[in-house]
């Protein structure tokens, strides 16, 4: 898809459409992006939690991603109000979550979640105090030994983690899982070339550094079983490194995702800053439109939809979201801060009530509900 014009489009109807893949149904394009809130002490999320996505899914959001969860390893948190994905007093929480989502016709899926090195940067406390942060090479973001490098039991270790995540997933309802591979975190960290100084098998080319991650995905494939979706979020920016590339061409895009794709990923969720922005020089596809390109597969694309320059609310960039849409260039478009402030942010979309959408103000994140 090459050289939307906005000007050529009245509305944003493509995003109201229904989207199956599989045994996945959705009732709209939209979904709402996972974004981190800390709210679920001692790792149980609660009915305050329950709540607020269905909420989201009461008001016209086709697709639930879950702020981040972690699996079964001590060094995967970056805090004890961070929801986590075992234990079963966890587990029923989140089983409690599916079931409002479900009343509320929409669709859930977990964002399985081990931070890696960023939980040397943690302030407050953690779970597991005594565990240290661990990556593949112990380099945090910056390239500083801040913590200990994975041995191959280690990785095996967490691996299996995240294949029981993700059969647990199913077992208490969930509609997939979605596993985040991006902005710098765990799986990120083995991606990236200035994080993974591996010299075994996990490291070296971007083939060998892709191993990690291909091995999660086979493993969840495995405990979840064929017809289970699996979605893939993954970044070319860090937290911090706002312009970092794990591939500098198409070429290496593509040598980077067949693994995942050989692997079992049904879904790729293609974190930008913003979407309008083309990926590589001479084309004007997205990295979602990139990733679809190279795939076959269904791509998410996200990237301040619903906001303005200053973060304030805004539709201005929906008609053009909705041609690229239509055209073929991404499948579904993922709402962050617009759905964190505004729990009826699609349906005011939907049916025109653009004038009654809420701000976002970041000193009012403690609040929102």
């Amino acid at each position: 898809m090459e050289n939307v014009s906005s000007a050529n489009v009245r509305n944003w109807d493509a995003l109201f459409t229904p989207f199956t893949l599989g045994k996945l149904s959705l009732s709209t394009r939209i979904v709402m992006a996972p974004m981190t809130r800390a709210f679920s002490p001692g790792g149980v999320p609660g009915e305050n939690v329950a709540g607020y996505y269905r909420r989201r899914a009461e008001n016209g959001v086709g697709l639930i991603v879950t702020e981040g969860t972690t699996v079964n390893h001590p060094s995967a948190s970056l805090g004890v109000n961070t929801p986590r994905f075992h234990g079963e007093d966890a587990l029923a929480g989140w089983a409690a979550v599916v079931k409002a989502v479900h009343e509320a016709g929409g669709a859930i899926v977990p964002q399985l979640w081990h931070v890696g090195m960023e939980r040397s940067s943690a302030g407050g406390e953690v779970p597991h105090p005594e565990a240290p942060a661990v990556g593949p090479s112990g380099l945090n973001l910056a390239g500083e030994p801040t913590g200990e490098s994975l041995s191959r039991d280690d990785i095996a270790a967490i691996v299996r983690a995240f294949g029981q995540a993700a059969a647990d997933a199913k077992r208490i309802g969930f509609d997939g899982i979605e596993l985040h591979g991006a902005h710098g975190y765990l799986i990120d960290q083995f991606l990236w070339s200035h994080t993974n100084r591996r010299t075994d098998e996990y490291g070296g080319s971007l083939a060998a550094r892709t191993r990690f991650a291909a091995e999660i995905v086979r493993a969840c494939r495995e405990a979840a079983g064929p017809d289970f979706p699996i979605i893939f979020r993954i970044s070319q920016w860090k937290i911090g490194h706002y312009d970092a590339k794990l591939a500098e061409t198409p070429e290496q895009l593509a040598e980077l995702l067949a693994p995942l794709v050989d692997a079992g990923v049904d879904i790729f969720h293609c974190s930008t800053r913003r979407f309008q922005e083309p990926e590589f020089a001479g084309s004007e596809l997205n990295f979602a439109g990139w990733v679809k390109k190279l795939t076959g597969k269904p791509v998410i694309t996200v990237g301040s939809i619903g906001l303005s320059g200053e973060g304030g609310s805004t539709t201005a960039g929906l008609p053009e979201l909705a041609a690229r849409l239509e055209a073929g260039e991404f499948d579904l478009a993922a709402v962050g801060r617009a759905l964190l402030v505004d729990p009826a942010w699609a349906a005011k979309v939907r049916d025109g009530r653009t004038d009654e959408l809420l701000p976002f103000a970041q000193e009012a994140f403690a609040t929102l509900t």
